[in-house]
């Protein structure tokens, strides 16, 4: 359960992205005149608000969101961090390895092994500089464990989840590279399901990620940063922001059929 104090942070940084988001937006310029012309100006401007408001949920609303949720129960929670900077060759070299394997059905993935094969080679043959994707959510435990996080659209498309499965090596190999000992996790998280109420559909994504030990969807998610029903607080600080900003919102659109 969510905090009073939790729940005034949660809907302060909602409506900061969202003001923040009216401040900035500028409508695409594409024109769409039956479109606008059936629906009126200002449903297709929010229509196009939306769709620009997904494209950046994820690091205006996701990601601080998360990290109010994980500073009570996490050491350390940061966003937008680097993994690290440097990666061994055999490391690059297992990790590819593993990835033509999987593509090839020819393992299943295991992400305890596949970290164990890592750590192995962790510190073997030359060191490269690498550029690695950020860490969308950065979490040590009490234990010094690490949770690394990249945060996914809802729907990502089945070919993705190949490039995020080595991103997740990756990070594995770069943490390993500094700390061999290291005790690491690297998931992928979906905030929410689409499919509700039927359950998210993991079969896209079986063949190439490791779904106990490399997703977590919806509530395994928010719950796992919070406490349980944390994902059920959660929407219902949305559904508040929503119903307090309505007027707000409101006006912001209807100067678009002006």
């Amino acid at each position: 359960m969510l905090s009073q104090s939790q729940k005034s942070t949660i809907k302060q940084t909602i409506k900061t992205a969202l003001r923040n988001k009216f401040a900035n937006y500028n409508p695409e310029p594409a024109v769409m005149p039956f479109h606008t012309r059936l629906l009126g100006k200002d449903r297709m401007a929010l229509f196009s608000f939306i769709h620009s408001l997904n494209t950046n949920f994820g690091t205006s609303i996701f990601e601080p969101v998360a990290l109010t949720l994980a500073k009570l129960k996490f050491k350390e929670a940061k966003s937008q961090e680097v993994a690290g900077e440097y990666i061994s060759e055999a490391a690059q070299f297992e990790i590819q390895k593993i990835m033509d394997n999987l593509t090839a059905a020819n393992i299943k993935p295991d992400k305890q092994k596949e970290i164990e094969i890592i750590r192995r080679v962790c510190q073997k043959g030359k060191m490269q500089k690498v550029k690695l994707t950020k860490i969308d959510v950065y979490l040590e435990n009490k234990s010094n464990e690490l949770f690394l996080f990249d945060i996914k659209t809802a729907k990502p498309n089945k070919g993705g989840f190949k490039e995020f499965k080595r991103t997740l090596l990756e990070w594995v190999a770069v943490i390993l590279a500094e700390n061999p000992k290291a005790k690491i996790n690297t998931l992928i998280a979906i905030p929410y399901n689409p499919y509700e109420p039927k359950p998210y559909s993991r079969w896209t994504m079986a063949g190439m990620l490791d779904l106990k030990n490399e997703l977590k969807v919806a509530e395994e998610f928010w719950d796992f940063l919070g406490e349980e029903k944390t994902y059920e607080g959660l929407l219902d600080c949305f559904e508040k922001v929503g119903i307090e900003l309505r007027k707000e919102i409101d006006e912001y659109f209807t100067k678009y059929n002006k």
